[in-house]
């Protein structure tokens, strides 16, 4: 790791004891330490300037104007959540008055509000080395209602972490509060990670990564003496339903839009829109197209070679399955880090039967569906497992028709999407970034907006207080 430091289980114990200690401070701290906190934390990371930006590109290989602007996005939601803090709402106060003459009992007086969890462990996303790292949403929604945070250095951006980390460090102390508020781990295994999941000084944790990394945490939550809330987000295939008149009107726009969704980032987004469902009558000059504008698509490098490799893997398990065929592939890969884009295509009798093929292949490729019918849309809406998102393509004389599956998709998906794409997540107060198992551990709550500090809070109520 590039002579960064390779903390222990025993490390991030004495972390985590410290996470204990500062909790104490930091959730009675007053609103305007911990909104002073995360201004600071944006400031620090903005001063970071461009030797922050050079090396994401060179550990990541993302392009300069994607990281500038994950950067941006970075500072504003930790400033969203300064807002929030600064406001101290989110305690959402309810008072009932008591009531003395009440027969045949008095009524109590109660008054309840929401607290901070405790100590919040954050395990960051590969393919967001700001916005879903150590400073990203999880730990500044954690930060902005009281928790301290101790984080886990992502081991395919390490010397990304640490310019963050020395940046967090001094703005904590800055605003003397304790060290422990917000702390920042290294590892490239998991044995750090899994004890500080387990340590009872933790009482909740946000992962972004891989449905075996998010469910191996998960367990480990559960199974403690104390179980813990564990937001994990994992596994989306982001489905995309087109109409036949949405098809018909409008196949060269619809192939471009889904062309650049399906590889943008090289497929490296959450909400790559990994199966595309038609009806097969209205379907050919959009698969003409979209294959086309598949085939044209230069490889593009991958965050790192093992991604690339599990990406080829993933694809090549895919064509093994009877059923599928290619429709398109990009241009060749040139090196180990690339990846070559791929339109794949099947039935929908074979997509009911494999399970296997709603799992996510991180990488540029997607699965075209074509039914026989539009009522065979909520078939495939109804195997569909859990999503970040759902989109559906259809034209204003078609609304009433998509009513029954539009409902069907509320109950798969956290996020409808209607004549548009899936990629790309909007932070703000009304965004809703998670859904039913497996795109996340627990459908109720969102990992991105100001919903997000809902995970690390609960309720407490006094009554007849003094």
């Amino acid at each position: 790791m590039n002579a960064l430091p390779e903390h222990s289980p025993a490390d991030v114990a004495a972390m985590a004891e410290a996470a204990r200690l500062a909790f104490a401070h930091l959730a009675r701290a007053p609103a305007a330490q911990r909104t002073q906190l995360l201004r600071k934390l944006a400031e620090a990371i903005e001063a970071l300037g461009e030797p922050l930006i050079d090396t994401v590109c060179e550990e990541s290989a993302l392009p300069r104007a994607r990281v500038q602007g994950e950067r941006a996005r970075t500072t504003a939601q930790l400033r969203m959540f300064a807002d929030l803090a600064a406001a101290d709402a989110w305690r959402d106060v309810r008072v009932d008055a008591g009531d003395a003459t009440r027969v045949p009992l008095p009524r109590p007086a109660i008054r309840s509000e929401k607290r901070p969890i405790g100590p919040v462990a954050v395990f960051g996303a590969s393919n967001f080395p700001l916005a879903f790292s150590i400073a990203g949403g999880d730990s500044a929604a954690a930060l902005a209602v009281g928790c301290p945070v101790l984080a886990k250095a992502h081991p395919a951006h390490p010397r990304t972490c640490a310019l963050i980390a020395a940046a967090i460090r001094a703005a904590v102390h800055e605003c003397g509060l304790p060290a422990g508020v917000f702390q920042v781990y290294f590892e490239a295994g998991h044995a750090a990670g899994q004890a500080l999941v387990a340590h009872p000084a933790i009482k909740a944790g946000a992962f972004t990564g891989s449905r075996q990394g998010g469910l191996a945490l998960w367990r480990i939550a559960q199974q403690r003496p104390d179980p813990i809330p564990f937001f994990a987000e994992m596994s989306s295939i982001n489905p995309v339903f087109i109409t036949p008149a949405a098809a018909s009107a409008q196949a060269e726009a619809l192939a471009a839009g889904l062309a650049n969704s399906m590889c943008l980032g090289v497929g490296q987004f959450c909400t790559q829109p990994g199966l595309i469902v038609c009806v097969r009558d209205s379907a050919g000059a959009l698969r003409e197209a979209l294959s086309a504008r598949i085939a044209a698509t230069p490889a593009g490098d991958m965050l790192t070679e093992s991604m690339a490799a599990a990406y080829r893997t993933a694809v090549a398990q895919r064509e093994a399955t009877p059923g599928i065929a290619v429709c398109a592939r990009g241009l060749a890969a040139q090196t180990p880090r690339q990846a070559q884009a791929v339109l794949h295509s099947g039935n929908l009798e074979e997509f009911l039967r494999h399970a296997d093929w709603q799992e996510e292949i991180f990488g540029p490729s997607s699965l075209l569906l074509e039914v026989e019918h539009m009522a065979d849309f909520q078939r495939v809406a109804a195997a569909l497992h859990g999503q970040l998102t759902a989109t559906l393509w259809h034209q204003p004389e078609e609304r009433e028709a998509c009513a029954e599956l539009c409902f069907v998709l509320e109950q798969k998906a956290g996020r409808i999407v209607y004549n548009g794409y899936p990629t790309g997540v909007e932070v703000g107060p009304a965004t809703v970034h998670g859904g039913p198992f497996p795109a996340c551990t627990d459908a109720r709550f969102s990992s991105v907006g100001t919903r997000a500090i809902e995970r690390f809070l609960r309720p407490v109520a006094w009554q007849s207080p003094p």
